[in-house]
């Protein structure tokens, strides 16, 4: 399901366990894993409640870095990004920029694109 950019896909397992999901289909695509920012548990370190959330940055500079040469201000969006998280119905999501709103948005060129489609396959996998 793709909304305002957004492509959302439901999830089968818990959340720690597709971000570890991910990180294994990362690992075996020698994408690197630039951070997991626990948004949940920082939540907790200040003292507020959240349901689980994580976004794990990841990529890779040989896809990346053309993409940001052609359109510079793609950088804001790259590295690339997957937020698994729980919705209020207490179901597992993994979401992503699509890469139709990331093109329109940085116009960047349609030869460019195959660089960044990997996450649609990573997102896909780790839902699965």
């Amino acid at each position: 399901m793709e909304t305002t950019g957004i492509v959302t896909l439901p999830g089968h397992l818990s959340v720690p366990e597709t971000v570890e999901k991910v990180k294994t289909i990362l690992a075996s695509k020698n994408v690197a894993l630039f951070a997991v920012i626990d948004h949940d548990g920082e939540a907790k370190k200040a003292g507020l409640t959240m349901r689980p959330a994580k976004l794990l940055i990841f990529g890779n500079p040989r896809a990346g870095t053309p993409v940001m040469v052609a359109s510079p201000l793609s950088a804001l969006d790259l590295p690339l990004k997957i937020l698994v998280w729980e919705d209020a119905a207490g179901k597992v999501q993994v979401s992503y920029n699509s890469l139709s709103w990331l093109q329109q948005r940085h116009n960047i060129p349609d030869e460019l694109l195959p660089n960044l489609a990997a996450i649609e396959g990573i997102a896909a996998g780790a839902a699965g």
